[in-house]
């Protein structure tokens, strides 16, 4: 089966004014169609075929550098759209909450170490919360469209948040003022939906 690009599940102005129409389009209907597609190229003819998306990224070290920036590009830019959306933001709540608590000692802590994260992040990137083997929340970052699902992971474990700093994610909103837009990102972050992945890591 071929993967497929999903449509947004918002407009593409939902996010506005902190993230502009014409960056998602871009940013979803040309790069995100671009790792789909050449995703799709890379694995033709493979046993990769018959993998699921996480199967492939999990494994990604016995794959091609071509599977593994376009399935991770695809990995990444499907758990990004799916943890944003219209009027969110503000802070989670629950067993989320009491994790990150229990784990950075605050949100505002959080939130800290994820700018962090995606500020030193050199070049492209991403920033993540994720659920460790062991059930424990970290803070990690990736270079380029790697994530920490991958076997080659740096800090490996389930993505439950990721915020995307590549460029082309900010760019004509915030140019090169990447802290800026690490602070706008937060208007918009679906914590229901990020609190339904930690439950199912």
């Amino acid at each position: 089966m071929a993967f497929e690009l999903e449509a947004l599940p918002y407009a593409n102005d939902a996010l506005e004014p902190h993230i502009d129409k014409e960056t998602m389009e871009i940013h979803h209907d040309r790069h995100h169609q671009a790792y789909v597609d050449n995703l799709n190229k890379a694995i033709a003819g493979t046993d990769a075929e018959k993998l699921t998306l996480e199967e492939i990224n999990k494994n990604i070290s016995k794959y091609s550098a071509a599977v593994r920036n376009n399935g991770g590009g695809h990995y990444n830019h499907k758990l990004f759209w799916s943890v944003l959306g219209a009027n969110k933001g503000g802070e989670p709540s629950g067993e989320l909450a009491e994790a990150i608590n229990k784990t950075f000692g605050s949100f505002s802590e959080l939130k800290a170490q994820l700018q962090a994260a995606g500020a030193t992040r050199f070049g492209s990137g991403w920033a993540w919360l994720i659920v460790k083997s062991d059930g424990q929340l970290a803070v990690t970052s990736t270079p380029n469209q790697d994530n920490p699902l991958m076997d080659v992971a740096e800090v490996q474990g389930t993505p439950i948040l990721g915020i995307d700093v590549w460029e082309h994610a900010y760019y004509l909103n915030y140019q090169n003022k990447r802290p800026a837009y690490l602070e706008a990102i937060f208007n918009v972050i679906d914590w229901d939906a990020v609190a339904k992945l930690y439950a199912g890591a």
